[in-house]
């Protein structure tokens, strides 16, 4: 790729994950004085930081924003009231780097995306903002932009793209945007996705009927081509059903299956299977582990 072409295609990626985690911050989508003045602080800033041999940040960009001066030189004949415009969008970008955010987004990464190994883990499970997502959606989008770029190179083999946990991801529209991207475009980026949640009710906290959250999340359970269905309890039986199409005979096997047992719908034909797993496996994928581990010992304080 020319030099030219290169840095015209990483600045187009630098905005558009700009532009994601500005729209999950503020809630709403930027208004178009907000992109022109988001561009123009991200040109600045990468001039800044290039100068200085190094990588540019959000604070960067966040600093341009809240320096009129910068941004009416930069903005030329576009300057106008373009400082005013960009002011929610500078204070959402403050939030990254020192509001309740700060600490994630403030400084170089410390760990490299490396789509050469065998396994890689993004471990989302501490960002549990009691209610408050945004964090994770913040950090997701972030590991979908990394991934997306590992998966845009076509001599990049096939991988596996897995979602644990779905259901947290599924609540948010912009992460069931990119995660319908990759479902309708899996073939071309030579990935087979998998989400895991854990029943199918999980899909209506994605929006009520006949918002594009519900749809989004009912086209992507009829994009998936296999569907692995464990036991499920009685009350869900008839949604799982009507869901997967599931045939009385299916639904009624759904309901007996036993622990390790799972209906394998693939196309149109169905299979019961026995998941085996070695001790290795077993012990790695163990999630009751802390329910079934030996407790402390706390001393006796009965009085006596």
């Amino acid at each position: 790729i020319p030099e030219g072409d290169w840095q015209g295609e990483v600045r187009k990626r630098r905005l558009l994950l700009l532009a994601s985690l500005a729209r999950t911050v503020l809630g709403r989508d930027l208004h178009p004085m907000e992109h022109t003045a988001a561009d123009i602080a991200l040109d600045t800033a990468t001039q800044h930081a290039t100068a200085q041999g190094r990588t540019p940040l959000i604070g960067d960009i966040g600093r341009v924003l809240n320096t009129p001066h910068l941004l009416t030189d930069a903005s030329g004949t576009l300057a106008g009231d373009l400082a005013n415009a960009a002011r929610d969008l500078a204070h959402a970008l403050r939030r990254l780097v020192a509001g309740d955010l700060a600490g994630l987004f403030d400084a170089p990464s410390t760990t490299a995306f490396d789509p050469g190994v065998p396994i890689l883990t993004i471990d989302l499970s501490r960002m549990d903002g009691a209610g408050d997502d945004t964090a994770l959606v913040l950090a997701m989008t972030c590991a979908a932009a990394w991934m997306e770029s590992a998966l845009s190179d076509p001599t990049g083999g096939q991988r596996w793209v897995i979602y644990d946990e779905a259901w947290r991801l599924m609540r948010h529209l912009a992460l069931l945007e990119r995660m319908q991207a990759h479902w309708k475009l899996s073939r071309g980026l030579g990935i087979a996705n998998l989400a895991v949640i854990h029943r199918l009710s999980d899909l209506l906290a994605a929006g009520d009927a006949g918002s594009r959250g519900r749809a989004l999340a009912e086209g992507l359970l009829a994009d998936c081509s296999t569907r692995i269905i464990y036991r499920q309890e009685a009350d869900q039986l008839a949604s799982a059903a009507g869901l997967l199409g599931l045939t009385g005979t299916e639904a009624e096997a759904v309901s007996a299956l036993t622990k390790g047992r799972g209906l394998w719908k693939v196309a149109s034909r169905s299979f019961i299977t026995q998941h085996l797993l070695h001790a290795n496996e077993a012990a790695l994928f163990d999630t009751d582990a802390r329910m079934t581990r030996d407790q402390p010992q706390f001393p006796d304080r009965t009085p006596g």
